[in-house]
C-alpha cells in the first residue's frame, strides 16, 4: 500500500480503517482512576484521572485510537460538570486530578466553554489540574480557564516524536516549531507542561526507536516539560495494523521501552514515567514480566533507575541475547 500524500487524503484513509466506536452516555465518564504519581515537589501523591465523554478529536493522528471512546457529537451544556460529580463521588480522595478527554480540554465542540466555571468549582480541593491539549489551543480559553481554579494548571501536549518524517506522516497538524510556540506560551502564564512521546510511531525503523525517543524527550525537556510519559504506540485501530502489514510500523518491545526510560531518566532533566497500560501485550511471554512491570512502577514512582540486577529473573538477559 502507499500511505496517502495529502492531509485529506490521510484524513479519509486513517478513518477509512476503523472498526467500531463503543456506545457511551454523554452524562457519564468513560472511565475513572485514583493512582499515585511521582509530583514535581518529589512526593508520591495520589492522582484522580476522569476520562471525560465527549465529541471525537478534530485531528485524526495516525496512531490515535482513542476515538473508540468518543462521540460524533458535541455534549450538552452541563454533562462534562455532571461527569466529574458522578466520578469524584465514586473515587477516593486524591491531592491531583487529571481531566483527559482524548483530544482537547480547549476545543469548545468537545468541552462546552461555558461550562467552565462549573468545572473549576468541581476541582477546588485539588492542588494541581492537568488537562491535555493540541498546541494549536493553547490561547486565551487556557488562561481564563487557570484563572478560575484554586489550585495549578499543567497541560499534557502530544509531542509524538521528532523524527521529521515521521511526525510529518503522524498526520497531527502540528510542527515541532509549533510546539514550541504552544509550550512558550504556557510558560509565560505559569502552566507547567507535560508531554507525551510515542516510542516506535510509523516510520521509525525498530533499531532507532529508543534513540529517537530519547532525543524526543530532551526537545520536551528544552521546550519547559516538567514531565514527560513514554507511549510504546499500539497497534489495534485499524491504520497501524494495516501499516504493519506493509512493513511500515512494528510495535516496540518491552525491552526498548526499559531502555528508554532508563536513558531519560538519565538526562536528569525533568520526571519521566513509562506508560504501563496494557504492558503484556510488549513482553512478548517473557516469563519475567511481572518483575519487569514491578521495576517500570518502581522507576516511575522514584524517578531512580531501578537496576535489573534486582530481579534474579533477568539478571543474565544480556546472555541470551535479549
Amino acid at each position: 500500500m502507499k500511505y496517502p500524500a495529502s492531509r485529506r487524503t490521510r484524513d479519509a484513509w486513517i478513518v477509512a480503517q476503523r472498526g467500531e466506536r463503543e456506545t457511551l452516555d454523554p452524562w457519564r465518564p468513560y472511565a475513572y482512576s485514583v493512582e499515585p504519581e511521582r509530583a514535581a515537589s518529589g512526593e508520591v501523591v495520589d492522582v484522580a484521572t476522569i476520562f471525560l465523554t465527549n465529541r471525537e478529536c478534530p485531528w485524526r493522528c495516525l496512531m490515535c485510537d482513542l476515538w473508540r471512546h468518543t462521540l460524533t457529537e458535541s455534549v450538552p451544556m452541563g454533562a462534562i460538570p455532571t461527569q466529574i460529580d458522578y466520578a469524584l463521588g465514586r473515587l477516593p480522595p486524591a491531592r491531583h486530578v487529571k481531566l483527559y478527554n482524548a483530544g482537547s480540554y480547549f476545543d469548545p465542540r468537545a468541552i462546552p466553554p461555558e461550562d467552565d466555571v462549573e468545572v473549576a468549582r468541581r476541582l477546588t480541593q485539588y492542588e494541581y489540574i492537568t488537562v491535555e491539549s493540541h498546541p494549536a489551543l493553547i490561547a486565551d480559553r487556557c488562561w481564563r480557564f487557570q484563572e478560575l481554579l484554586a489550585g495549578s494548571l499543567e497541560v499534557a501536549m502530544g509531542l509524538e516524536t521528532v523524527h521529521p518524517e515521521a511526525l510529518a506522516k503522524l498526520n497531527k497538524g502540528m510542527t515541532l516549531e509549533q510546539f514550541a510556540a504552544a509550550a512558550e506560551a504556557l510558560q509565560r502564564h505559569g502552566i507547567a507542561l507535560r508531554a507525551f512521546v510515542l516510542l516506535q510511531p510509523p516510520f521509525v525503523p525498530p533499531e532507532e526507536a529508543v534513540r529517537w525517543a530519547v532525543r524526543s524527550l530532551e526537545f520536551a525537556f528544552d521546550c519547559g516539560a516538567t514531565a514527560c510519559t513514554v507511549i510504546p504506540t499500539r497497534a489495534g485501530n485499524g491504520a497501524l495494523d494495516e501499516l504493519a502489514r506493509a512493513g511500515s510500523f512494528s510495535e516496540p518491545t518491552l525491552d526498548q521501552l526499559e531502555e528508554a526510560v532508563e536513558q531519560g531518566l538519565a538526562l536528569g532533566r525533568g520526571r519521566v514515567f513509562a506508560d504501563l497500560w496494557d504492558l503484556e501485550r510488549f513482553s512478548q511471554g517473557d516469563a519475567c514480566f511481572a518483575a519487569r512491570r514491578e521495576r517500570l512502577e518502581g522507576m516511575n514512582l522514584s524517578q531512580q533507575i531501578v537496576t535489573r540486577q534486582e530481579y534474579d529473573c533477568i539478571i543474565d538477559r544480556s546472555e541470551d541475547g535479549a
